[in-house]
């Protein structure tokens, strides 16, 4: 692989809280165009990882490299979207003021055009003008998802996007993503929904307790991996 098709590097990560290593010389190499599943259970350092891709944290040991650039520059984050754990919109704005505020911080050109279009994509137009405090938990993930694609990224990094979708919201989920990789954009997502990522992912990576336990194209994976890693969260709409 040229290093002008890595859309995501990681070489020789280490993450210590404290003594305790979340991650353990963690090395990951992703194409443009291309989508990783990142899997593990609870406490593999999935979380911890994509953090450190999105430059959100910085690794103890070794390098991170998103578009050849550190993720914490400013022109790094532009091009990328994250989606965390902690959601990461206001409860106190509408739905609509939430997608404006983030495409004025992510430079978007057309702020209201930007914020129409993905509302409208992730079925919240309806109720762009109420408050996300009254949102149900499946709304609020929708929201969130629309705050990481409002820019149109050239990578995205997902932190159990499918958690609190329904069905129906799952699926919608899935066309935004290949919609996204039909223009070149690569994703990184951890998920404990097997089923899911493996409908989406060209390349799987698993982890366990911070160390990589395999990583190779998704055909090899469904060959390799344990049938302990075949484990789902629940859904809500």
């Amino acid at each position: 692989m040229s290093p002008a098709s890595e859309a995501v590097l990681a070489s020789d990560v280490w993450k210590f809280h404290g003594d305790f290593p979340a991650l353990r010389g963690v090395s990951l190499r992703t194409e443009r165009g291309t989508c990783l599943a990142l899997l593990g259970r609870n406490g593999a350092g999935k979380t911890t990882l994509l953090r450190i891709l999105a430059g959100l944290s910085a690794p103890s040991r070794g390098d991170v490299r998103i578009l050849g650039t550190a993720p914490r520059l400013p022109v790094t984050r532009r091009r990328a979207g994250y989606l965390g754990h902690g959601i990461g919109i206001y409860d106190e704005l509408t739905a609509r003021e939430n997608l404006l505020h983030f495409a004025r911080l992510y430079g978007v050109e057309n702020k209201e055009a930007a914020a129409s279009k993905w509302l409208e994509r992730v079925d919240l137009k309806r109720v762009e003008d109420g408050r996300v405090r009254e949102f149900s938990r499946g709304m609020r993930q929708r929201l969130a998802i629309a705050r990481a694609f409002v820019h149109e990224p050239d990578v995205l990094l997902l932190d159990e996007p499918f958690t609190s979708l329904d069905d129906r919201a799952i699926h919608l989920l899935q066309n935004l993503l290949r919609e996204a990789f039909a223009r070149g954009c690569t994703a990184v997502l951890s998920t404990h929904q097997l089923r899911e990522a493996l409908e989406l992912a060209t390349n799987v990576a698993l982890l366990d307790r911070g160390k990589l336990k395999f990583a190779g194209p998704r055909t090899q994976a469904m060959l390799d991996l344990p049938p302990s890693i075949y484990f789902e969260t629940e859904t809500e709409g």
